[in-house]
């Protein structure tokens, strides 16, 4: 059984950062990627960043990529997604997930879930 845990959301300024934690048990060799989600008030759930579990391969939305760096442990079963040049637009609820599938970058084949953490960036 899977299960996900996320740590490190809070409140930031514009211009700030903020480094994500998602550690996770009941991760096999099978496990092939973790996910970053969020979701904003009033708006759909985004995918917006992924890990290949096997190789650090990683894949980022256009509206992160070049200011979110995602990492993982695999020893420590972790995964870590460091914001930086953090934007208003940025405040939401942060989900991590975990996929056995190998099309990785489609967010629909996440699987398992953690409970979210709240990140809150003020202007």
């Amino acid at each position: 059984q899977v299960q996900l845990a996320e740590s490190g959301g809070g409140l930031a300024q514009a211009g700030g950062s903020l480094r994500l934690s998602c550690a996770a048990s009941g991760l096999t060799d099978s496990t092939f990627a973790m996910g970053w989600f969020r979701q904003a008030p009033g708006k759909e759930r985004e995918f917006i960043a992924a890990i290949k579990w096997a190789n650090s391969a990683t894949w980022y939305s256009a509206s992160v990529l070049g200011r979110f760096t995602f990492s993982r442990d695999k020893a420590k079963n972790t995964g870590y997604l460091q914001m930086d040049s953090l934007k208003a637009e940025d405040t939401a609820v942060y989900y991590c997930a975990v996929t056995f599938s190998t099309t990785w970058g489609l967010g629909s084949v996440y699987d398992y879930w953690g409970q979210g953490t709240q990140v809150t960036v003020s202007s």
